[in-house]
């Protein structure tokens, strides 16, 4: 006896109505015109014409998959926060992405890379948004609109232009260190799976007794770090644009699950206001001298998404999804941060982005928000505002809400944002090609930032990139004036 043939489930309209033809649309006889009434038809072109939503300004072109955080340490003395807690495991979701390019761009441009997390916590959605660099190319949200207008595309031509990028970064010498990060090996990963992750920003811990503390997340690959020279970036950008993409989901369809380790630096709260530098400042790097790695916990990311659009071009990361135990701090680029990101998903994707299947949180949700454009999920308080009387959900700040935040100690957050000793914005980059690069790799950054520099830059803008790089190094900027002015 053998199997019968699996049955081929018929063709519906989007309401669940069998359609009558996957081919022919109706007519007046054989050839004559169109008619309007074949509802099928103007489904299927309306629809069409709708299947793209917006494109993210920024971190466009992305891939991601699902998985599990273990932890593996006991951190609960430094964070009462559900998902760090001795032997919690946590679904997960990831997002890796470039961030100038646009939806079609290749994987291997040099661009910075972001490294955006969602775990579904017991409280609700903890989203961990940041890059494969511990520090960003400014520090103040002010300048964020222009330094992403001046990696992107001319209003005239349409195209990337060198020149708008160096003409940015040497009039923004606090971009020196972030630079040098990008013009370094880690400016193009050979795969998302061998590049590390940061929070980048400090955050707040407080723990089960309401002592606070300053951390910085590092997420590193347990594949090793590896990248791509130039040259083969290059060649991968014209051979096969979405290198990363199917080297990530590939690896998982294969069952070859990428992990990473989690570590975080913890200073304690009192620290900031006499640190070395302002803590707080995004382009800087805590030294692990002062503030070493502390092992939290392993994500492994083992399950590739069933439907691309549904659970990666419209997964929403944002900085404002906080759980108990872990809030922010006076960075003023993550302030920022907190209202930009959950803005700009009401706009790309609706209000109600919260309710599609990556955003959605593994929790029971009774919050007071209702109606608007695609809500399918009931209002289910009992009441539609607060307070009320008939059994609506009340906040519970006794068991919830943090003791303090920082925005009590005003004296403590001015002093942080005062001058400190080393706040120079050349003096880490320095140290990194001096202390951190090899020989190697500080040939690699010349040939580099060299190649970049001869790519359209403009005079004037070309010899301030020569004192910029002089300024982070006097033999690093002499070696790259050798090489664009020719000899």
């Amino acid at each position: 006896m053998t199997d019968s043939p699996q049955k081929v489930p018929y063709t519906t309209s989007n309401h669940g109505v069998p359609v009558q033809s996957d081919e022919h649309s109706l007519t007046v006889g054989d050839t004559g015109p169109i008619l309007l009434h074949d509802h099928y038809l103007i489904e299927k072109m309306a629809q069409f014409n709708r299947e793209r939503v917006p494109e993210r300004v920024v971190h466009a072109k992305g891939s991601g998959a699902y998985g599990r955080f273990t932890v593996t340490h006991d951190v609960s003395q430094f964070t009462k926060a559900d998902l760090f807690q001795p032997g919690k495991s946590t679904d997960m979701l990831a997002r890796f992405s470039t961030v100038a390019g646009e939806q079609g761009s290749p994987d291997t441009w040099r661009d910075p890379r972001g490294f955006a997390l969602k775990f579904y916590t017991e409280h609700g959605n903890y989203d961990l948004v940041g890059n494969n660099t511990p520090i960003f190319f400014v520090r103040d949200p002010m300048k964020f609109q222009d330094f992403i207008r001046s990696q992107k595309r001319r209003p005239d031509s349409a195209m990337r232009d060198n020149d708008m990028q160096w003409d940015f970064w040497t009039l923004s010498p606090e971009s020196a260190h972030m630079v040098t990060w990008l013009m370094g090996d880690r400016g193009i990963p050979k795969s998302y799976r061998t590049m590390n992750g940061y929070g980048s920003h400090t955050y707040m811990w407080v723990n089960g007794g309401g002592t606070r503390f300053w951390i910085k997340y590092h997420i590193k690959t347990d594949q090793g770090i590896d990248f791509l020279p130039q040259e083969e970036a290059d060649r991968l950008a014209g051979e096969d644009g979405d290198f990363h993409r199917r080297d990530l989901f590939d690896s998982i369809a294969a069952g070859d699950a990428p992990s990473w380790t989690m570590y975080v630096q913890v200073m304690p709260f009192e620290d900031a206001p006499d640190y070395r530098f302002n803590p707080f400042d995004l382009t800087k790097v805590w030294p692990h001298g002062d503030y070493p790695l502390i092992e939290v916990g392993r994500m492994t990311l083992d399950r590739n998404p069933d439907d691309f659009f549904v659970h990666i071009e419209q997964a929403a990361f944002e900085p404002s999804n906080l759980v108990p135990g872990i809030s922010v701090s006076p960075d003023k680029m993550l302030l920022g941060r907190i209202f930009s990101y959950a803005d700009t998903h009401r706009y790309r994707i609706g209000p109600n982005y919260a309710q599609l299947p990556p955003n959605r949180p593994h929790v029971p949700v009774h919050s007071y928000a209702k109606d608007g454009p695609m809500r399918y999920e009931p209002n289910r308080v009992g009441a539609v505002y607060a307070p009320n009387s008939y059994g609506g959900p009340a906040a519970d700040t006794t068991r919830f809400g943090d003791p303090a935040g920082w925005e009590t100690a005003g004296e403590m957050v001015r002093e942080a944002y005062s001058l400190h000793r080393e706040d120079d914005d050349w003096g880490q980059a320095g140290t990194m090609v001096r202390e951190v690069l090899d020989d190697a790799a500080r040939d690699r950054l010349v040939a580099n930032i060299s190649g970049h520099l001869l790519k359209g830059v403009s005079r004037p803008v070309l010899d301030r990139a020569i004192q910029y790089w002089r300024n982070v190094d006097k033999n690093l900027g002499d070696r790259v004036a050798q090489n664009v002015n020719g000899g």
